[in-house]
C-alpha cells in the first residue's frame, strides 16, 4: 500500500489524476449507481464519479472527501476488501488510510435499479477480480493471539485493529489464544491443515517460530507446510516476519496485506543439534548478535535500543567468539550475490518451481505421500562431515550470522540479497577483533544501507553450515530469536519447504542488493 500522507489524498488516483477533464471511461468498465453517480475500474483504481459530493458536507460520505470539494474520487483496488449487490443498493468496503500507518474500513453504497442487476453483477465480480488479483477471497484463517504479546496489548490490538478488515473481507477466522510457551506447537501439530488457508500469529516472531516447528512435527509435515500458509499480525517487539512479507509492523496494514497475500513458497531451515532437529524460518546467531539479543533480556524496557546497547558493549571490548565452522558455499562473492539477485528479480515462474520435490497436485497424480520432514541431505551435526566440506578454525570470530530473511527488525537490514525461495541461506561474518570505528560504523550501516558494500564484512550465500564453538563453557546461541543449547549445531536450507503470504509473491520488501528496477543499490 502507498504510505503517503494522508493530506497527500491518497485516494487520488496516480493514473487518471484528472479524470474529471478526461473522457468518459468505456461502458464495460463503468456502472451507473443512481441518478448523480458512476464507478469506474481504472487502472489501479476504483474511480467514483459523484456529482453529490459538491453539494455535501466536505468531511462527509466516510472520510471519503478531503477539505475542497470535488466530484471524482479514487480507491485503490488495494484496498478494497468486499463488494455485493442487495435488493436495492451496492456496497463496497474498503481500507480507508486515517494516518500513514493506520487503515479503518469503511463503506460506500449506492442504489442500483432492479433492470440493471444482472449488469451489476457482471460489474461487482470484475472489481473483485481487479481488487484480489492472484490472491485468494474469503480466506479461512486459524488466528492465534500472544496475550502475553506486545506488553499484553496483542488481543486489544487484534480486536481494534484486525478483525473488523477480515470482517469486512468475508475471512473466515477460527480464534483461540496461547496459554504458554510452547503452546503454538501444540496447535500447529494437532491442525487439520486442509480446514484452513492460513494460520496467523498475533505475535512477535517466537509465534510464527512455534507454528513452522508445530506444523514440521505432523505425520504429513512436508504436505502441511505446503498447504497452510503462515504469516504474522505485528503484536509483539519483534516483528521481522512482518515487515519481510508485509513491509509494516502496523497491525491493520498488516491485516490488509495478508487478505491481499499472494501464496509464496518459503525456504525453512533444518537445525540438527544433539539428537534434536528444529526448523528455522528467520536467522541463527553466534557471537555478537546473539550475545546482544538474549543477554539484553532484562533490558525489555529500553525497546530497541536494548539491541544496539548490548552490540556496543561487545564492540568496545573486541570480544571474540572462537570456533570451528565448515561450510557449503553456492554463491562465494558479493559481485555473484548482486547477479543472483538481479536473475531473481527477472524470473516470475509458478510458485512450485520454486520448491524442492514434487508438487501437492503432482505428488498425488503419482501417488507420493509427503509425509515427515525431507531427509538431510548433509547428515546430522553428529555424522562425519559430507566429503566436499572442510573444516576451518576460526579463532577470531566476532560475529556470525546466518539470515533466511532480509530484515530483523524495523529499518535493520542486514541481509539486502536474501531471497524467499533460492534455496540458499545468506551468510555474514565479521572479525571481532576491527578496529572500534569499522565496528561502529556497521551499525549504522546495517540500517543505510551501506553495511553489505563494506569491506570487513563477508557475504555469502550458503545451501549448509557446521559450527562448533571453541573455548568458551557457555554462551548464547540465536535461533529464531530463540535461545538454544550452547553447543555445535548443523544447518541445512530445504528450498520452498514452507508457505507464507507476501504482497510481491516472489521478493521480501526490503531494499535488496539490486533495485526492484534491476540496478545496483547504492
Amino acid at each position: 500500500m502507498d504510505n503517503r500522507a494522508v493530506d497527500e489524498d491518497p485516494f487520488v488516483d496516480p493514473v487518471h489524476p484528472h479524470l474529471e477533464q478526461r473522457q468518459r471511461p468505456d461502458e464495460d468498465s463503468t456502472l451507473i449507481a443512481g441518478r448523480t453517480a458512476s464507478l469506474t475500474l481504472g487502472t489501479d483504481s476504483l474511480i467514483v464519479l459523484d456529482e453529490g459530493f459538491a453539494q455535501r458536507q466536505r468531511w462527509n460520505c466516510c472520510g471519503l472527501l478531503r477539505n475542497e470539494s470535488k466530484t471524482t474520487h479514487a480507491i485503490p483496488f488495494y484496498n478494497i476488501l468486499w463488494a455485493e449487490l442487495s435488493q436495492f443498493e451496492i456496497s463496497i468496503r474498503y481500507a480507508r488510510p486515517t494516518t500513514a500507518n493506520v487503515v479503518r474500513v469503511s463503506t460506500i453504497n449506492y442504489p442500483v435499479e432492479k433492470p440493471n442487476h444482472p449488469r451489476a453483477i457482471s460489474w461487482v465480480e470484475h472489481l473483485l477480480d481487479r481488487a484480489y488479483g492472484a490472491s485468494q477471497r474469503k480466506k479461512r484463517i486459524k488466528l492465534l493471539v500472544n496475550p502475553f504479546g506486545g506488553q499484553g496489548k496483542a488481543q486489544k490490538w487484534y480486536l481494534r485493529d484486525i478483525e473488523p478488515i477480515f470482517a469486512a473481507a468475508r475471512c473466515e477466522v477460527d480464534f483461540q489464544k496461547t496459554q504458554y510457551q510452547g503452546h503454538a506447537v501444540e496447535i500447529a501439530e494437532k491442525l487439520d491443515a486442509d480446514a484452513f488457508d492460513v494460520i496467523a500469529a498475533c505475535s512477535g516472531d517466537g509465534l510464527p517460530h512455534e507454528i513452522i516447528n508445530g506444523l514440521g512435527k505432523k505425520v504429513d509435515a512436508r504436505r502441511a507446510l505446503r498447504t497452510i500458509a503462515v504469516v504474522q499480525l505485528p503484536c509483539g517487539t519483534g516483528n521481522a516476519m512482518s515487515w519481510n512479507l508485509n513491509g509494516t509492523d502496523s497491525p491493520s496494514l498488516a491485516a490488509l496485506a495478508v487478505v491481499k497475500g499472494i501464496r509464496t513458497p518459503l525456504d525453512l531451515v533444518s537445525i540438527t543439534q544433539g539428537d534434536r532437529r528444529t526448523l528455522s524460518f528467520l536467522s541463527q546467531a553466534v557471537g555478537i548478535i546473539a550475545d546482544a539479543d538474549l543477554a539484553t533480556e532484562h533490558l525489555r524496557w529500553l525497546g530497541s535500543a536494548r539491541f544496539t546497547y548490548g552490540v556496543l558493549i561487545r564492540l568496545m571490548r573486541k570480544t571474540v567468539y572462537p570456533c570451528d565452522l565448515a561450510l557449503k558455499i553456492e554463491v562465494a562473492t558479493k559481485a555473484e550475490v548482486r547477479e543472483h539477485y538481479r536473475q531473481a528479480l527477472n524470473v516470475r515462474s509458478l510458485p512450485d518451481s520454486h520448491r524442492d520435490g514434487p508438487s501437492l497436485q503432482e505428488a498425488a497424480d503419482e501417488g507420493q505421500n509427503l509425509m515427515g520432514l525431507p531427509e538431510l541431505r548433509y547428515g546430522t551435526v553428529n555424522e562425519d562431515l559430507p566429503e566436499d566440506w572442510t573444516l576451518v578454525p576460526y579463532d577470531k570470530l566476532g560475529n556470525f550470522w546466518c539470515g533466511n530473511m532480509a530484515f530483523m527488525a524495523a529499518r535493520n537490514n542486514p541481509f539486502p540479497g536474501a531471497l524467499p525461495n533460492d534455496g540458499c541461506m545468506d551468510l555474514v561474518t565479521i572479525d571481532g577483533d576491527i578496529n572500534r570505528l569499522k565496528a561502529i560504523q556497521c551499525i549504522s550501516g546495517v540500517e543505510t544501507g551501506k553495511f553489505f558494500d563494506m569491506s570487513h564484512v563477508n557475504y555469502r550465500k550458503i545451501s549448509g553450515y557446521r559450527i562448533i564453538p571453541r573455548n568458551q563453557k557457555d554462551g548464547y546461541i540465536s535461533i529464531d530469536g530463540e535461545r538454544m543449547p550452547f553447543e555445535p549445531f548443523q544447518a541445512e536450507v530445504h528450498r520452498g519447504l514452507g508457505t507464507v503470504l507476501s504482497k510481491s509473491g516472489h521478493v521480501y520488501e526490503a531494499p535488496g542488493v539490486v533495485s526492484k528496477s534491476g540496478e545496483s543499490a547504492s
